[in-house]
């Protein structure tokens, strides 16, 4: 990133500020690393009469919003994934073709990884240790579903895990087995740990090497922050970073739940960091995801009898935790995907509510998929922040139609969540969805594919958003889930200078075409984390 961190002057643009103040300006002007005027392009300049001519920038009537946060991805998952076997593919003759290549590219018995698979787009029927085995005979492969609940393995991964046919299933998790009860290559939920304790692990450099190329590609998709959801590596990593005088991304890191009892004895609390990198809250889980029907529900999945899917963790387990971390000055970050996990967790924070009164702390779930009519209104009761990624609906609205059916209109409900007084902190899943905030934001608005299916309308057209909302979503959320509403989240005399400017303006557009409104550059702390040649 550029390192002058001194005056900037952006002008001559069309600068939403999410300041009802002042909404829309031309200019703003920048000194160390914070916005000190909003206006006119003439006062701008006066403003900073030193700023060097290199530094003021013409934005060609270029639309600018504050600086975009994904307020829940998984970034040393994504970064590492670069790296590695890209199994989001069309056909699963593609998938193993890519396997097939990088396994080529490696010596006999290294580990062949990836991530992104998909069974439900290849026709619904599971892949088999047999496919990998075909493609990649003389390494063991280990690939994660695009959901990150299930994990393809070929017969030698299956070999060194030490999984046969008499492997039981471990608690809240399953083996996939065919009609002789032999392991057919796929783990679900906590069974992909048998796997994966045996695939050896990167260390924090080599991730923190890798996080710099993911986030030289979050830049360029016009990302300045994010709340990142994966374990004690990634935050190892990124403090690597931050000493390094590398990391230009403002991020939120949880606290893995297995990692509690350590951040407590320690004393660590949410906040804890500086502007750069701070402490957020502790991640669990309540239940699985719905493309392997694992999503903790009510009652049964229609087209799937018998089967209500996955508690992950009993719920006494999950009220202990947060009932600790809350005592202790963290706030928590629960998954919860099916109707029956998400009524659990509500049920898990008002009883910790009642007992503890009080905290301050912004207590979240992740993901909010599916809601019972009852349970609509219990996060904005409760103040518990509503985490959810729009593009969700768009990708999973087929098959949230087939196992749902008629309760799919309580799903993926954004605007239900927001009129009834939840904050929205929205984000991507990232890998399991796209990293581009923009997608997430057409998502939001049009409830439509890029195809433009299902149709004009939407998928449940009720819960689109507006533009303004979606931007919200994506900056004011964000921010105010972790205290820093203060200095981030809109563009406004004392804040943060972090800006997000984008080819096209998505607020007078037709919001099919968000998709195309290319970022032109990225301003995180007063400085261009990345810039298009069409601002030099």
């Amino acid at each position: 990133m550029d390192s002058n961190r001194g005056d900037l002057i952006l002008y001559n643009g069309r600068i939403y500020t999410l300041d009802p103040s002042q909404p829309l300006v031309s200019a703003v002007a920048v000194q160390a690393g914070r916005i000190v005027y909003c206006g006119a392009d003439a006062d701008a300049r006066a403003c900073l009469p030193n700023c060097p001519p290199e530094n003021m920038v013409d934005l060609k009537g270029a639309c600018v919003i504050p600086g975009l946060t994904d307020a829940h991805l998984h970034f040393e998952w994504f970064s590492m994934g670069l790296q590695q076997v890209n199994a989001e593919t069309e056909t699963l003759d593609q998938a193993l073709a890519a396997v097939k290549k990088h396994a080529a590219s490696l010596p006999p018995g290294r580990w062949v990884t990836g991530t992104g698979w998909n069974h439900n787009v290849w026709g619904g029927a599971y892949p088999s240790a047999g496919d990998l085995d075909r493609v990649a005979p003389a390494n063991p492969v280990a690939l994660d579903a695009k959901s990150k609940h299930a994990v393809w393995v070929n017969s030698r991964a299956m070999q060194l895990a030490g999984i046969g046919a008499g492997t039981p299933d471990p608690p809240s998790g399953k083996i996939l087995r065919d009609s002789s009860g032999a392991p057919t290559g796929i783990l679900l939920e906590s069974a992909v740990p048998l796997v994966k304790r045996v695939i050896p692990e990167p260390g924090p450099e080599e991730i923190a090497r890798a996080m710099l190329h993911g986030q030289s590609v979050a830049h360029r998709h016009g990302l300045t922050g994010v709340h990142c959801m994966d374990g004690a590596a990634a935050l190892q990593a990124f403090q690597l970073l931050h000493a390094g005088g590398e990391l230009s991304l403002r991020v939120v890191k949880s606290i893995p739940l297995e990692n509690l009892d350590a951040a407590l004895k320690l004393g660590v609390r949410t906040g804890l960091g500086d502007d750069w990198l701070r402490i957020g809250g502790v991640k669990m889980f309540a239940d699985g995801a719905l493309g392997p029907r694992t999503a903790w529900m009510l009652t049964d999945y229609d087209a799937d009898p018998g089967n209500s899917g996955i508690s992950t963790a009993p719920v006494e387990v999950l009220r202990d935790a947060v009932l600790r971390a809350n005592r202790g000055g963290l706030a928590t970050n629960i998954h919860a995907i099916g109707d029956r996990a998400n009524r659990e967790v509500l049920n898990i924070y008002a009883q910790v509510a009642r007992e503890l009164g009080p905290t301050g702390l912004r207590n979240r779930i992740e993901h909010v998929q599916l809601l019972s009519p009852q349970d609509y209104g219990r996060l904005a009761e409760l103040g518990i922040i509503a985490s959810m990624q729009p593009i969700h609906a768009t990708s999973d609205m087929y098959i949230a139609d087939r196992y749902w059916g008629s309760r799919a209109a309580g799903s993926y409900a954004l605007k239900t969540q927001l009129e009834g007084g939840a904050v929205l902190a929205l984000g991507s899943d990232c890998p399991v969805e796209t990293l581009d905030p923009l997608a997430g934001i057409h998502a939001a608005v049009t409830r439509r594919r890029a195809d433009g299916s299902p149709g004009e309308a939407g998928w449940y057209a009720e819960q689109r958003l507006s533009v303004d909302q979606a931007v919200r979503g994506y900056t004011a959320g964000p921010a105010y889930a972790a205290h820093l509403e203060d200095r981030l989240g809109r563009i406004s005399a004392g804040m943060l200078a972090d800006m997000t400017i984008l080819a096209r303006d998505i607020f007078t557009i037709h919001p099919m075409e968000i998709l195309s409104a290319a970022v032109l550059g990225t301003v995180t702390g007063g400085a261009f984390a990345w810039r298009s040649d069409a601002l030099s």
